[in-house]
């Protein structure tokens, strides 16, 4: 496969890299006393939403896009994309049995009733039209809110914003569905990480898989339905395939079943997009267990349905297609009609390719003369046929870019013109504002809306409406029931990098890890030979996470972590020890490409002279003898600094 034709991969890490970069652990003597505080920091967090507040509606001057001259010049490059520890509960989540991990969360505005009241509820289709249980249709406006399959464990932006608010914002702009990915890796996580306690306070202690349910619960309040996308095995980087060494296609299926239990009783959770952009060696109908992407389609969809036959069975297409051409990862479903995936339960399969412009990768047809004229017969070979035929659903799972070329602008409105044309439904990429190559539907602040995008979709989404901020209630209902790992759950070792193939069946031995790309949070990697994709990060490359200590025997250390970084900055936590008596600090390191703080927690922060330094502030004012507190901070930076040499002092 030449680099003009194969789809770049989405290592969204947000450099999340599972390579997670850890600079020196430094000391210091000299203490003073006092307690932390452990209530939640009343923080003023710039630009996070105020609970009963109304984020306001995404207004645009014009309910369509801009017309756009004739294109000029040639298309730019276009296309995107271990289990350890912890054991799962798939004890159902729902009206019958709900929240027993969450920290509650039922609304009790008369807003939070209307929402829940306008879900979807559960979906079938008729033939290529999805319909509610009273027949009526219903297309599926969805956004992605990425960060669950990155070592953050977590959605973006908790940093910043409450996730009440992030949701409230996107039910605003009038979308009804978030497509929430995550990794293996994370459903088996004991702790997410680069959540702001001040803001989400009921957050920060919980499991990755209890966020999961928290997300559901929140988005329910808002009338948003949820489609939970198992973006990756590892929080690494994409597969290839549904399976790898380290995770077989026996856990894999497990976790869905899991996850189908759990959500058994919870309409809120339509769908179950299986395995994000099959590629490279991923066939369709091929016959080869190893590769067959339609024949383990159809196995993982028959074990879900036998747990809920209602739920949508998202499949994703794959890159190379039976007649030798290729597309986008995940983007070829030309042979789904004639072999389709066919499950126990009929009209619940949903296709679901991805499509992205130029800028992400130089398919062929964007070099064209007919373009973006031509696009739509593109796009109608490749996978609209299965809606323009009446064959089946199709969900356009991601698309998305910067609108910074006329390239992409003719791509991005030729590709909202033919879904509202054919009444496809669709996921954009991403509400997150750090995808490193398309951007999102927030700026750097996670509030204010990126104006041009919201316009451009309108004619898809509506001119939005106020959507007020809910407050959730607080309750004590009791955990789940744990049950216990199956025998494949057993920890093993993550892989830091790429995800290799490993035949299908139970899990086998991790082989030697493989060293990870550098990565860009929400942002597709990059074939080789093909222009950069908006990849950030340090230029230093992609070392394993390491540490190192300076000073003397003092009683204060500090550990900084970068914890995710993209092309325009980086989050990162920083942890203090002391084994002393308690005192204020303070703590710098150097940073040749920072600009700005937009935000931080537990300390106040600023840059000069190529140098971020920090104060502790609020909960983690002083640090108790004996104690440890974590503080954390979102800078605007060209990268984010290996190992950087960390000043720290007592105050």
């Amino acid at each position: 496969m030449g680099p003009t034709t194969r789809r770049k991969g989405r290592w969204w890490g947000a450099a999340l890299t599972a390579l997670v970069l850890v600079a020196g652990v430094v000391t210091t003597a000299g203490i003073g006393s006092a307690a932390v505080g452990s209530s939640a920091a009343e923080a003023a967090v710039p630009g996070a939403a105020v609970a009963g507040a109304a984020v306001p509606a995404a207004v645009v001057a014009s309910a369509t896009p801009p017309a756009l001259g004739p294109h000029t010049g040639t298309a730019g490059p276009g296309a995107p994309g271990s289990r350890f520890g912890g054991t799962a509960s798939d004890t159902p989540i729902g009206p019958a049995a709900v929240a027993g991990e969450l920290a509650a969360t039922a609304p009790s505005t008369a807003s939070a009733a209307a929402a829940s009241a306008s879900l979807a509820g559960w979906l079938h289709a008729d033939g290529a039209t999805l319909e509610k249980a009273d027949g009526s249709p219903y297309v599926i406006k969805g956004v992605a809110w990425f960060g669950m399959e990155t070592s953050n464990c977590a959605p973006h932006g908790l940093w910043t914003i409450s996730l009440d608010a992030g949701l409230a914002q996107i039910a605003s702009m009038g979308f009804n569905t978030i497509r929430l990915p995550f990794s293996s890796e994370c459903l088996a996580a004991s702790a997410s990480n680069s959540i702001n306690a001040g803001v989400n306070p009921t957050l920060v202690s919980l499991s990755p898989l209890e966020l999961m349910d928290q997300v559901v619960q929140r988005a329910k309040a808002y009338g948003l339905n949820v489609i939970l996308d198992r973006h990756r095995p590892d929080s690494g980087a994409q597969s290839e395939l549904w399976y790898t060494a380290q995770y077989s296609e026996e856990s894999w299926i497990a976790d869905w079943t899991m996850l189908a239990r759990r959500y058994l009783a919870e309409p809120t959770v339509i769908g179950v997009d299986l395995h994000n952009e099959p590629h490279g060696q991923a066939c369709w109908g091929c016959g080869d267990p190893a590769r067959d992407w339609q024949a383990a389609a159809t196995r993982a969809g028959d074990a879900v349905q036998a747990v809920n036959p209602q739920l949508l069975i998202v499949v994703e297409g794959v890159e190379k297609q039976g007649d030798g051409s290729s597309t986008w990862w995940g983007g070829g479903l030309a042979d789904a009609g004639s072999d389709p995936v066919e499950l126990s339960v009929p009209g619940q399969v949903v296709y679901s390719p991805h499509d992205y412009p130029a800028s992400i990768f130089a398919q062929k047809w964007f070099s064209a003369s007919d373009y973006p004229a031509n696009l739509p017969a593109v796009w109608t070979g490749n996978w609209g046929y299965l809606a323009t035929e009446n064959i089946a659903p199709v969900l356009v799972g991601e698309f998305g870019s910067k609108l910074e070329t006329a390239s992409d602008r003719a791509w991005f409105e030729t590709m909202v013109s033919y879904l509202k044309t054919t009444g496809i439904s669709f996921a954009y990429w991403s509400f997150n504002p750090n995808s490193g190559d398309t951007g999102g539907l927030v700026k750097d602040d996670w509030v204010t809306p990126q104006a041009e995008k919201v316009a451009a979709l309108a004619p898809l989404i509506g001119s939005g409406t106020s959507v007020p901020v809910q407050t959730p209630a607080p309750g004590t209902s009791p955990s789940p029931t744990k049950t216990p790992a199956a025998p494949w759950l057993t920890p093993v070792s993550p892989i830091p990098g790429t995800a290799r193939p490993g035949p299908p069946g139970p899990s086998q031995a991790p082989s030697s890890p493989v060293p990870a790309p550098s990565t860009s949070p929400g942002s597709p990697s990059t074939p080789p030979g093909s222009p950069s994709a908006g990849q950030g990060g340090s230029s230093q490359g992609t070392p394993s996470p390491s540490s190192s200590s300076a000073g003397g025997s003092g009683s204060l250390s500090a550990t900084w972590t970068a914890q995710s970084q993209w092309d325009t900055g980086y989050i990162a936590q920083i942890v203090l020890t002391n084994t002393g008596s308690s005192t204020g600090w303070r703590i710098s390191w150097p940073d040749a490409g920072a600009t700005s703080v937009v935000n931080a927690w537990g300390m106040d922060c600023q840059v000069a002279s190529r140098t971020v330094t920090c104060t502790g502030s609020q909960w983690a004012t002083p640090v108790a003898s004996g104690q440890s507190v974590t503080v954390g901070l979102q800078v605007v930076s060209t990268a984010a600094p290996y190992r950087p040499a960390l000043t720290l002092e007592s105050r």
